[in-house]
C-alpha cells in the first residue's frame, strides 16, 4: 500500500495512520530511500525529528514475520530510550494479523528467566541496552544475534559519551556482515573513529531542515532578583499543558522540586539518583498528564519523548551549548509547537550571542511585577562593545595636506599620519593606566 510516495505493508499503512502522520519528516525519507541500498548509514539529525520511525519502519516492511530468527537488533544508551523504542516497535507491530514476537533488554529484569525464555525461542526484533545486549548475546551466548540482518545503534554519541563503546564494539563485531545504521545528534571526532572501524563508506545523511523545530526562544534577565522568585513568577504568567524545569545539578533539583510544591505546583522530580523503576514511573506518568511540572536534570534532556510538553524552562544555563538544543527540543516536537524561556544572568551574555550564531534567534521579557513584559535592556554583545578607536582616521584631520604635490608625497603624508596615529594611541593607553 502507497504512502505518502512510499510502499509499505498494510497493517503498517494502518500504523502510519493511526499515529496521525499525514507525510514523513526529512530524516525518515532519506532513510527510506537508502535503506534498501548495500551501503551502512550514518544518519546526524536532531531530536524531535522523527529517527526512531526512521529505522522501525523500514525494518519491519523487510521483518519475514514467519522466520522466528533474530532479524534486527536496536541498540539504546539509556533504559528509558530503549524503552521508548520499544512501546513504538509495539504499535506497529499491533497492526499485524501475525504474532511478532519483541523483547526488550535493559537491566533491571529477572536474568534466569529471560535466559530460559531465549532457550525456547529467539526474538525476531531485540531492543535494548549495550551492556545488556552484550551480557545475553556474547558474555553467556544464549542471545543467537548472528543471524540479523540489521543493527541499529541510536544517539551514538550519547553512547559513546556514556563508556559504551567496548559493549557496541563486541556487539558489532558479531554483526559486521549486517546492515549497520548509526544515528547521532552530533558527529563528532569522538564517535568518528568508531563509524570508521564499522562503517567503511557509509551514506551520510546529513538532516539540516529538520533542525529548526516549531520553537519559540524566550529569554529572561535575572537583573539582581532571587532566580526562584523570577521562575515563580514567569511559572504564574503561563499556563503549560506539561512543562521540563531543568536544572544543572541533582541538589538543584531536589532543592526546587521541595520549593515548587511548597507553593502549591504539581511537581515530579527526575535526577540520577531515582531507580530505574523510579524514572520508569515517572516518564509513564508524565505521559498521562498526571502531573504538569518535571524537574530534572540532563538525564531527560537526551531522546526522552514525553508527549505534548508545551514549555521547557531553563532555570539554570547548561554548560554545553549542546544541551541548550537537546533541552529545547522536548518541546515543539513533530506536529506541535512550543516556548522554552532561559533565565539568564548578565555574566551568560556571550553564551547567548554564541546561541544565536547557531540560528536560536530568541525574543527578550523580564518578569516585572505580576507580568511578563517585552525587555527592551539586552543588547547583543557586539552592540555593547564599544569600537576600537580609529587613530588614523583622526590623525588625518590634523595632517595638512602640501599645497604643492611631488613625486612620493602621498607615501610620505601616509607616513606622518600612522606617527601621529600611534602617538595619539600612546597617550590614551597612558591616561587609561594614570586613572
Amino acid at each position: 500500500m502507497i504512502f505518502d510516495k512510499y510502499e509499505f505493508k498494510d497493517y503498517l499503512v494502518k500504523a502510519i495512520k493511526d499515529l496521525g502522520f499525514t507525510s514523513f519528516t526529512s530524516v525518515q525519507k532519506e532513510v527510506f530511500n537508502e535503506f534498501n541500498n548495500k551501503k551502512n548509514i550514518l544518519a546526524k539529525s536532531k531530536t524531535g525529528s522523527g529517527k526512531t520511525h526512521a529505522f522501525l519502519l523500514p525494518i519491519f516492511e523487510n521483518l519475514n514475520e514467519e522466520n522466528y530468527e533474530t532479524q534486527a537488533i536496536i541498540i539504546s544508551p539509556t533504559k528509558e530510550l530503549a524503552m521508548q523504542t520499544y512501546k513504538v516497535a509495539q504499535h506497529l507491530a499491533s497492526f499485524c494479523d501475525k504474532r511478532i514476537n519483541i523483547k526488550l533488554y535493559s537491566g533491571g529484569t529477572d536474568r534466569n528467566k529471560e535466559i530460559e525464555k531465549l532457550d525456547a525461542n529467539m526474538p525476531q526484533i531485540v531492543i535494548g541496552t549495550p551492556g545488556k545486549i552484550k551480557d545475553l548475546a556474547v558474555t553467556l551466548n544464549v542471545l543467537k544475534i548472528y543471524t540479523a540482518s540489521y543493527f541499529v545503534v541510536d544517539e551514538m554519541d550519547m553512547a559513546l559519551e556514556n563508556g559504551f563503546q567496548d559493549d557496541i564494539d563486541a556487539i558489532a563485531a558479531i554483526l559486521k556482515n549486517s546492515k549497520m545504521m548509526f544515528f547521532s545528534a552530533t558527529v563528532s571526532n569522538k564517535i568518528l573513529p568508531f563509524v570508521k572501524k564499522y562503517l567503511d563508506t557509509p551514506e551520510y545523511i546529513n538532516i539540516l531542515e529538520d533542525t529548526k523545530l516549531n520553537i519559540k526562544h524566550i529569554w529572561i534577565p535575572l537583573k539582581h532578583k532571587e532566580r526562584y522568585d523570577v521562575l515563580k513568577g514567569l511559572l504564574n504568567n503561563i499556563q503549560p499543558y506539561f512543562a521540563i524545569i531543568f536544572a544543572n545539578k541533582k541538589e538543584t533539583v531536589i532543592e526546587l522540586s521541595k520549593k515548587l510544591k511548597t507553593d502549591g505546583f504539581d511537581v515530579y522530580e527526575m535526577h540520577g539518583d531515582l531507580t530505574a523503576s523510579e524514572r520508569k514511573r515517572v516518564l509513564a506518568d508524565a505521559n498521562k498528564a498526571k502531573f504538569q511540572y518535571l524537574v530534572a536534570t540532563d538525564l531527560a534532556a537526551r531522546g526522552i519523548d514525553i508527549d505534548g510538553v508545551s514549555h521547557v524552562i531553563q532555570y539554570e544555563i547548561p554548560l554545553d551549548y549542546e544541551f541548550y538544543i537537546h533541552r529545547s527540543g522536548r518541546t515543539g516536537r513533530m506536529n506541535y509547537s512550543g516556548t522554552v524561556y532561559t533565565i539568564y544572568e548578565e555574566l551568560d551574555n556571550e553564551y547567548l550571542d554564541n546561541l544565536a550564531k547557531k540560528d536560536v534567534t530568541p525574543e527578550y521579557y523580564e518578569i516585572k511585577g505580576d507580568e511578563i513584559i517585552p525587555y527592551k535592556g539586552r543588547n547583543t554583545r557586539a552592540q555593547r562593545i564599544k569600537p576600537k578607536t580609529n587613530y588614523e582616521q583622526i590623525a588625518a584631520k590634523f595632517v595638512p595636506k602640501a599645497t604643492k604635490v611631488t613625486p612620493g608625497y602621498k607615501k610620505a603624508r601616509q607616513q606622518v599620519i600612522k606617527d601621529v596615529a600611534k602617538k595619539m594611541a600612546v597617550n590614551d593607553q597612558k591616561k587609561k593606566k594614570r586613572y
